[in-house]
């Protein structure tokens, strides 16, 4: 038996089964509601077979009929497949556009800083920068590759370890000059400048956290300033509102320039969470992937991608 020659078709019917609704696949497909029922119909008229049925339980939901979820996985993967000929076929003549996910923070505090030396390496390719806070799903979001902060692991995406992290308090020159600040108990009384862009439920290091490690100090830990980027939890580091709880990797070029400096030095916490570079398994091979890829780890060696 032949495959359907409607593609299309296909896809409309893979991206109305991730999210339930016609409606929902329009919205990524670019086509209206209506366009996408009737490509998933004319599929069901092919095979011979429904494909969904609708639940009535609350709002109306597209669920998945039981051969078509036993079909879905090898339609996605096939759907994959195709994408990434595609993309093959591209690099023989051009480097493309490289979408790179990754969170505000370190894009500011550190990829920013360094991706001119990877455009000049690279000229032929472009690079888009999608960031949130939010996982992206690589997928429906066209990502080609990402730095995401957490444990490692991601269900269908390939992570590879770029950096460890340390945690420690910082606060401008200025600051220091003024406030008497030689061991924790000194932190009474200043103002603490809290990170609120992970969930501490996951292993993100808090300022209670940081206390319990450097001894008996009895402070309230719940005052002070909070901030939910951690690149502007930095930024309020330098320009004197208090004292933060610095991430190793988002201060490195804060502290090389002298913009802030770090207190305590002799305790830190070795964080349970690192930076990954994350990519789909599929599609690790292409040039513009592998490319971004060995740059980044020649960025976190110290190296220069010029």
């Amino acid at each position: 038996m032949r495959s359907p020659v409607h593609l299309n078709a296909l896809r409309a019917f893979e991206a109305s089964a991730r999210h339930g609704s016609f409606s929902g696949a329009g919205g990524e497909l670019n086509v209206t509601a209506a366009a996408v029922g009737q490509m998933v119909r004319s599929l069901e008229e092919w095979l011979q077979t429904p494909l969904f049925r609708r639940s009535h339980s609350g709002r109306s939901r597209l669920i998945l009929t039981e051969a078509a979820e036993r079909a879905l996985p090898e339609i996605r993967a096939g759907l994959d497949h195709f994408s990434l000929g595609l993309e093959r076929l591209k690099e023989g003549a051009t480097g493309g556009v490289l979408t790179v996910s990754v969170s505000p923070a370190f894009a500011t505090k550190w990829l920013m800083p360094r991706i001119d030396s990877f455009q000049v390496r690279w000229p032929d390719i472009g690079v888009r920068l999608d960031t949130s806070l939010e996982l992206s799903d690589y997928v429906s979001q066209g990502i080609d590759i990402g730095v995401r902060y957490g444990a490692g692991s991601w269900t269908g995406l390939k992570a590879e370890k770029l950096f460890d992290e340390l945690i420690f308090p910082v606060c401008s020159p200025r600051l220091l000059e003024k406030a008497h600040l030689e061991r924790p108990a000194d932190l009474e009384g200043q103002t603490l400048i809290h990170d609120l862009s992970v969930d501490p439920a996951v292993g993100f290091v808090t300022w209670a956290a940081w206390l319990q490690k450097a001894g008996p100090t009895v402070l309230k830990t719940q005052r002070g300033l909070q901030i939910n980027n951690s690149a502007a939890v930095l930024q309020a580091a330098v320009d004197g509102r208090g004292i933060a709880l610095a991430r190793s990797i988002l201060a490195s070029d804060d502290l090389a320039a002298g913009r802030i400096v770090r207190l305590f030095p002799e305790i830190e916490v070795q964080s349970k969470l690192a930076y990954y570079v994350v990519c789909r398994n599929e599609t690790g091979g292409l040039l513009k992937i592998r490319a971004f890829r060995d740059w980044l780890f020649e960025q976190a060696r110290g190296g220069t991608a010029a």
